[in-house]
């Protein structure tokens, strides 16, 4: 008895391995190589962006993002049967989907904004942008743009482009930030640019003269408004140092947040006094706030000698103290910061609300807004948003002028 017992577990253990094994071969594979991602935006457009997924040796994945000269690496993929989910470097949103042969169907997902965008991937497709007609214009250059003109919402923005046959791709600055590596082309007389990393997805369409820009900014699906551009070589856009101020009856600067460890951290702690400090009010889901830091990173590391100090005010959309301190701990491991990181807020990162956490301020007009105060306390500067790595040039003479300035205070 016991003799048959044995042989009918062991005909079961053989019989459940060759079912496993046949399971794990019928089983679909994730498609390693390049892929296009379209996200249903408003006024049923597509948003593009591409997508290289690759598997590694030991079967796990990773995946870059591309945007003109921008690449974005994660190896945040996790992959259930035939549902795959795709998390990015330091933002919260992540892509969340199933899979089956050349396709993926699914939703980016912003989980504190309560925002879900559908999407399809399709494998093979590398053309961002489809084009049936030689373009009938040119892109290169600078254009004076006006956001939602005629409304009370109206700002500037200067667009900065190059154009190579159909293919273009360049940013809009703004006086509080620009708006990323975007990539596209000029099919005829049609403009599409897109531009995607994990916390904001941007299109631009519009029809296109060689002295004029008429179009449509789309942020995702929850927004869009209406965009016009002329020719002008010679436009600036106005001094973003002077946009945010200390108010009337306020000398001096001042906080008290906490850390992660439950720490109350004060501009007036012995950790500041006699040195320079640079104080930046910025966000973990902000990608401006994402370059600044990079560079205030590596500013930081490569500067040593200097006395000064570094310290985050950061305001969170994360619903719970915990997640904001999540999303702050993240951001630190992701980008190396080795400087306080401060949590001003949480639950909401609106304006109008983080000027009432620092009343001597004007207004906060933008994510990041960064101040230089010298080693007497007297604040020097404030500058307001940050023009990244897709400003070419603007991005350039930043460096050097942040350098001069944040020198010459660590050295008075």
């Amino acid at each position: 008895m016991k003799k048959l017992v044995l042989i009918v577990g062991v005909f079961v253990l053989l019989f459940s391995c060759k079912e496993d094994k046949a399971a794990k071969e019928n089983q679909e594979i994730l498609k390693d190589g390049k892929w296009l991602v379209e996200l249903q935006v408003m006024d049923h457009q597509k948003l593009p962006f591409n997508l290289s997924i690759n598997r590694e040796p030991d079967d796990s994945y990773t995946a870059d993002i591309y945007n003109a000269e921008e690449l974005i690496h994660t190896d945040e993929i996790t992959i259930s049967g035939n549902s795959v989910a795709i998390k990015f470097p330091v933002f919260e949103g992540y892509l969340q989907g199933t899979f089956e042969g050349d396709t993926i169907k699914g939703n980016f997902i912003k989980e504190s904004l309560d925002r879900v965008v559908p999407f399809m991937a399709t494998f093979g497709k590398t053309d961002r942008f489809v084009v049936n007609t030689d373009s009938k214009a040119s892109m290169s250059g600078v254009w004076e743009t006006k956001f939602s003109p005629d409304t009370e919402d109206f700002y500037l923005g200067k667009g900065i482009f190059l154009q190579k046959n159909n293919k273009v791709h360049g940013t809009f600055r703004t006086t509080t930030g620009d708006y990323r590596y975007l990539d596209g082309v000029l099919d005829g007389d049609s403009l599409k640019l897109s531009a995607f990393d994990g916390a904001h997805a941007f299109l631009f369409t519009a029809k296109v003269s060689d002295s004029t820009l008429n179009g449509t900014f789309y942020s995702g699906n929850h927004f869009k408004e209406p965009f016009t551009a002329v020719r002008n070589e010679v436009f600036e856009l106005p001094d973003e140092d002077s946009l945010t101020y200390l108010k009337e009856g306020y000398d001096e600067f001042s906080f008290s947040f906490p850390d992660e460890e439950g720490n109350i951290v004060s501009l007036s702690d012995a950790k500041f006094r006699n040195k320079a400090v640079l104080v930046q009010i910025m966000g973990t889901w902000c990608p401006n706030c994402l370059d600044e830091t990079k560079f205030l990173v590596d500013f930081v590391k490569n500067n040593q000698d200097l006395e000064l100090e570094v310290v985050a005010l950061s305001f969170e959309y994360a619903k719970t103290e915990e997640d904001a301190f999540k999303a702050i701990k993240r951001l630190k491991e992701r980008v190396g910061i080795d400087y306080p990181v401060l949590l001003a807020q949480y639950g909401t990162a609106d304006k109008e609300e983080a000027q009432k956490k620092l009343p001597m301020l004007n207004h906060v007009l933008s994510y990041p807004t960064t101040l230089f105060i010298d080693k007497q306390g007297v604040v020097r500067k404030i500058k307001t948003g940050f023009n990244g790595p897709a400003t070419g040039e603007k991005y350039t003479a930043f460096k050097a002028e942040f350098t001069q300035l944040v020198k010459g205070l660590a050295q008075e």
